[in-house]
């Protein structure tokens, strides 16, 4: 009995270590783009993958034919969603990396755009998710990609009043 216990608990440890070994690099780059962190400096996004994990390897055994990536990023984007609303209100005023890409983003944002693109998760999935309607997940998911994609320009310099005036 205790032997068959020890091999099960054995093969789970395995089987969950190349799950891991093969999904954490993904999922630690979709932490960091959630937080907005430099990919050298991000310690926000590495709790998450380890909360992430740690949930996914707590619920290994229950998972039964349900995909463990699918599990880890779930757990990955609601902690993400439940911690910037808990510290830092519904507008998420932690202040992201400026050498992120996604730095002019608003949190939710940066949530919808990495499930939606990085990740490729349905509109709809994503809206389950994150509890919104499916339209809202198309706008935020729009309006996102045009700010990443045309960056607001750095307001221009006055001239010199001395000189302008001349």
């Amino acid at each position: 009995m205790r032997d068959r216990q020890a091999a099960r608990d054995a093969r789970r440890a395995r089987e969950f270590e190349a799950f891991a070994a093969g999904a954490s690099g993904r999922l630690l780059h979709a932490a960091t783009l959630l937080t907005a962190e430099a990919p050298d400096a991000n310690p926000r996004a590495r709790r998450l993958l380890t909360l992430a994990l740690a949930h996914t390897y707590a619920r290994w055994d229950r998972l039964r034919g349900e995909d463990p990536y699918d599990c880890a990023r779930q757990y990955l984007a609601t902690r993400f969603a439940r911690t910037t609303w808990h510290r830092y209100g519904a507008l998420g005023r932690a202040r992201p990396d400026p050498r992120s890409p996604l730095a002019a983003l608003t949190p939710r944002e940066r949530l919808v755009l990495v499930l939606r693109l990085y990740e490729g998760v349905a509109e709809e999935q994503t809206a389950a998710l994150l509890g919104l309607p499916v339209e809202r997940v198309h706008t935020i998911c729009d309006r996102a990609t045009a700010t990443v994609l045309h960056p607001a320009r750095p307001a221009a310099r006055p001239a010199n009043p001395k000189t302008a005036l001349s």
